[in-house]
């Protein structure tokens, strides 16, 4: 299974507020994760790093292999981390307001557990299609769930930015949470909303099927495409290749 990631600050941002990391428990599981700091005039690095950072560090002193133990530690985890993004934003008057998406996968033998809060997004690579797996939780998406606004009319919304759903700001902290079965050759690919914001779903799928880049090619192919189509946001892309045969199968 090979790992990489890239964050990139993009084209008009003083700082980057993404985050990314990935970690492995004592049961040999791992962990990657994916944060995108919204709000305070330094709050959001702080608040990605503290998810990413803290989260990654009690998870590598876990010891549990199966999915329903990552989904119970996943909720409690959200929980915790949300109350002390809200207590260190009332410590500090210029981290007022300040709160984070994320998006993370655990892996298993023959399954993985997809994982969300926000507008960060988590895609399934399989046999040449492209699968969004996460629901962004934000109000353009209510809107197009109601029918209001289509897809197209969403990525170019006024008010697209509004997220319904975070880490920090608001005491209610509910992940999403979903298991899929994994097949060899698939990828995965976690991402902030600076990349899928800038390039749109048919050329993320071009990428991953490229044959002749390792998944580090495939981070640095998405960051230089999100930058060429502007770069307005912080980018960051994470991608997971799973290589030769998965247990189970």
């Amino acid at each position: 299974m090979d790992f990489a990631y890239r964050s990139d600050i993009g084209q008009q941002r003083e700082e980057n507020e993404d985050y990314v990391g990935v970690f492995k428990n004592k049961a040999g599981i791992n962990f990657a994760i994916v944060a995108d700091g919204i709000g305070g005039h330094q709050g959001g690095d702080v608040a990605s790093e503290m998810a990413v950072s803290h989260m990654g560090y009690r998870f590598e002193n876990t010891t549990f292999d199966q999915p329903t133990d990552a989904v119970k530690w996943l909720a409690n985890e959200v929980q915790d981390e949300n109350q002390h993004i809200i207590e260190k934003a009332r410590e500090f008057s210029d981290l007022k307001g300040m709160g984070t998406t994320m998006v993370a996968t655990l892996l298993f033998d023959g399954e993985f557990l997809m994982a969300n809060l926000g507008d960060s997004r988590g895609y399934l690579f399989r046999e040449g299609e492209l699968h969004q797996l996460t629901e962004d939780h934000s109000l353009v998406n209510e809107l197009v769930k109601r029918g209001e606004i289509s897809a197209e009319q969403a990525r170019k919304h006024p008010q697209k930015n509004i997220i319904t759903r975070t880490l920090g700001i608001s005491p209610d902290a509910d992940i999403d949470t979903n298991l899929f079965e994994m097949d060899a050759g698939d990828q995965l690919l976690l991402c902030s909303d600076g990349l899928t914001n800038m390039v749109p779903d048919d050329q993320l799928a071009s990428v991953l099927k490229a044959t002749d880049q390792t998944a580090a090619q495939k981070c640095e192919t998405l960051i230089k495409m999100a930058n060429t189509a502007g770069g307005l946001d912080n980018i960051t892309a994470l991608i997971v290749a799973v290589d030769g045969e998965v247990a189970g199968k």
